[in-house]
């Protein structure tokens, strides 16, 4: 009886070999560049940064829109949206790239080369040997007794399995990668110039054009299911840079009171609408510090599903606050999306920081140096006690003032 209760086979310290029949309509279909979450069954595909695909819970679903609130420069914002697009190249996605300033072919000529396994494999080995050594420097340092149990921190966030690639941001990615992809072009100033000029429900001819754009490749490529794709299911990843700047058409980053002040916001209810029915994701880069009416931000943010905002270090004075000096600015997680649950999938930590090296961009948990000494400065010590009421919002009523407790 107990043969014929597991399907016919026997059983072995007490596990069962009966495995449930599921239709195949209600598996996920396997997309190369994808695995499904655990949490929430949706299909995940990569950012492109592993550490950032980390802190949003995985990866970005597929159907979904990830907005990035640029840097005062636009110099690491930049970075990420390129980590993007690189890793559906090697996924062997297709891409749809769109830009008002600068050419998309330029855009993906400047892409970073992928860091393969047997490279990254001696970075990573080269890493960890490096971090033992500092440990085992470290073992006759004496801290209190009470922390001797407390476990570990982790500096980078790091995921159970690898998903996603690495890549090297002093090398560009070969020609032939770029001629096995498939890839569509929008840059509005050829556009202006082929057709005549449109506007629509009160957006912009710029937005106008983008969407009729996106439509007709989803539609035509058969992204949205209505066509079957030829071979095989693929993914269309959509990179839009710097909407809603002058470039644009619009005029939300030089007025408080634009003209077209709902274009923007409409344009993100058709788009999503657009990445809901179709195996797609989109990454969107913000100039979010020109925006000056506050309001319109915060719709735009509301009509995204993940918004992460990036804070350079450039022109501040926590460049040369020593404390920051391992860091080059602060990513903040503005919104995640709940997906088929009731709360987002968020990481434990909130303090992030990163780090472009030499080769990689890492996001990693920002850790301040502790005030060990007794003849600390005092200006020192109130850079300290700024940072530590930056950081800690939780005890933000606390550190009210520039009082220093000392003990």
């Amino acid at each position: 009886m107990a043969a014929l209760a597991t399907g016919g086979g026997t059983p072995s310290d007490g596990a069962t070999s009966f495995q449930r029949k599921v239709p195949a309509s209600s598996r996920l279909a396997a997309i190369a560049g994808t695995r499904p979450s655990v949490r929430h069954g949706q299909l995940l595909l990569s950012s492109g940064l592993p550490s950032l695909d980390c802190v949003l819970g995985g990866g970005l679903a597929v159907g979904t829109l990830l907005l990035i609130e640029e840097d005062k420069y636009g110099i690491y914002s930049n970075l990420l949206f390129k980590y993007f697009l690189a890793e559906g190249i090697v996924c062997g996605h297709n891409l749809f790239v769109a830009s008002a300033k600068e050419d998309p072919a330029d855009i993906l000529k400047e892409l970073p080369a992928p860091l393969f396994d047997d490279v990254h494999k001696n970075q990573v080995d080269e890493k960890e040997t490096a971090i033992k050594s500092k440990q085992e420097s470290q073992e006759s340092m004496k801290i209190a007794w009470r922390y001797q149990n407390l476990p570990r921190i982790e500096v980078s966030p790091a995921a159970s399995a690898r998903f996603g690639h690495y890549y090297d941001g002093s090398k560009m990615v070969s020609p032939e990668l770029l001629q096995s992809t498939k890839w569509h072009r929008f840059f509005l100033p050829e556009e202006k110039s082929l057709h005549p000029e449109i506007k629509t429900c009160n957006m912009t001819c710029g937005y106008t054009r983008l969407l009729q754009s996106i439509q007709r490749i989803i539609y035509q490529e058969g992204f949205d299911g209505s066509y079957p794709q030829k071979k095989q299911k693929n993914i269309l990843r959509i990179g839009i840079q710097s909407l809603g700047s002058v470039l644009w058409g619009d005029d939300i980053c030089c007025a408080d009171n634009p003209e077209d002040i709902y274009s923007l916001t409409k344009f993100l209810y058709v788009l999503r609408g657009l990445l809901r029915m179709s195996l797609s994701a989109c990454i969107i880069t913000v100039p979010a510090h020109l925006i000056q009416n506050k309001a319109i931000m915060e719709r735009v943010t509301n009509l995204s599903d993940t918004v992460v905002g990036l804070e350079s270090f450039i022109g501040s004075e926590r460049e040369t606050n020593p404390l920051y000096k391992d860091y080059q600015g602060l990513i903040h997680v503005h919104q995640i999306p709940r997906l088929n649950s009731l709360i987002c999938d968020v990481s434990g930590t909130k303090d992030l920081a990163f780090r472009l090296k030499r080769k990689l961009f890492t996001i990693e948990r920002l850790h301040l140096p502790p005030d060990l000494s007794d003849t600390v400065s005092r200006s020192s010590k109130q850079d300290l006690a700024e940072s530590t009421k930056l950081l800690s919002s939780g005890c933000g009523a606390m550190a009210i003032g520039k009082k220093h407790l000392d003990f």
